[in-house]
């Protein structure tokens, strides 16, 4: 009965909080996790709601531990900051928000949390044997004129773009199945698998649907062969390109490049920034940067106590 009250709580809070990252809302947790398997930290001050930490708990060689789900980017703790917050009076709230989550998060075997781009402070967490690790992801700040959006890529992309333009048409709504099936066997041509369910998937396309959240695009030829695709989601403020998959046959169509361009058009009236999520790959960083997007740092702040997950999580 508390947990549903919290997270009764915690829905309003987003309701009312447009500042609320997409990987963050119920709906997603519900479908990434399972309605039972997530939670959620509340942090009040004066009978106000500030603060909030969702996490999702699950199980590893017979230990709980927190990590993050399937799909998700980030999960870390948001803050309703009062206006006109000087810099001190900022990090002395973090670090008494941070240190309350800190001490009531459940004793697990492990904890992994990746912070939002947007949380430049995790020393309340390195305070209490936390470690850290830095990942990126690439951002377009404002996508709201999309012609000068266009105009800021390379020239390389911009040419590929129109190159592509006259050879695709684009399209909307793939369904889950198809969506799926193509990325599997994108995949298995680079001798890669699928890490996600169809199930799971499939929950989260419907709940990105109906919460009018997110939408599938994808390119085609004349012999209606798709060449890619993008599994595209959003909040209040930002597009993520949360899933792109590409026939390696296909790989110089250009067709994937087309595809955030039409995305950045479509949302233009809806969000401000472009997010690609990000990539370790030498080779992906590079096309994002082409687009004239912003490198973002993030964080991986974790902290693993049970010495048998620590060999298992050395040599994953």
């Amino acid at each position: 009965m508390i947990e549903k009250r919290r997270k009764e709580l915690y829905f309003e809070f987003c309701n009312s909080e447009t500042g609320i990252p997409v990987y963050s809302k119920p709906w997603w947790l519900d479908a990434v996790c399972g309605e039972e398997n997530w939670d959620v930290l509340l942090y009040h001050e004066a009978d106000e709601l500030i603060a909030s930490m969702p996490y999702y708990l699950t199980r590893k060689l017979f230990s709980k531990v927190i990590k993050m789900p399937i799909l998700t980017q980030a999960l870390g703790i948001y803050i309703k900051y009062p206006v006109n917050l000087s810099s001190n009076n900022k990090l002395s709230l973090e670090k008494k928000i941070y240190s309350y989550f800190i001490s009531i998060l459940p004793k697990v075997g492990a904890q992994f949390h990746n912070f939002h781009y947007s949380a430049t402070n995790w020393l309340p967490f390195f305070w209490n044997g936390y470690r850290q690790t830095t990942r990126y992801t690439y951002v377009i700040e404002d996508i709201s004129d999309a012609g000068k959006v266009f105009d800021n890529f390379s020239h390389a992309k911009q040419k590929n773009i129109r190159k592509s333009e006259k050879l695709l048409d684009v399209k909307f709504d793939l369904s889950p199945k198809d969506f799926y099936n193509l990325h599997h066997y994108t995949l298995k041509q680079h001798r890669s698998r699928i890490v996600y369910s169809f199930e799971t998937f499939k929950r989260l396309y419907e709940s990105a649907y109906t919460n009018n959240a997110g939408r599938t695009i994808y390119a085609v030829d004349d012999d209606k062969v798709i060449h890619s695709a993008i599994f595209c989601v959003w909040d209040d403020n930002s597009a993520y390109d949360l899933i792109s998959t590409i026939d390696k046959d296909y790989r110089n169509s250009g067709s994937a490049s087309l595809l955030v361009w039409e995305l950045i058009k479509l949302l233009s009236n809806k969000v401000n920034k472009f997010d690609f999520e990000g990539s370790m790959d030498e080779s992906v960083e590079k096309s994002f940067r082409q687009f004239g997007a912003i490198q973002y740092p993030y964080f991986r702040v974790y902290r693993i106590d049970n010495p048998v997950l620590k060999l298992a999580y050395q040599f994953a």
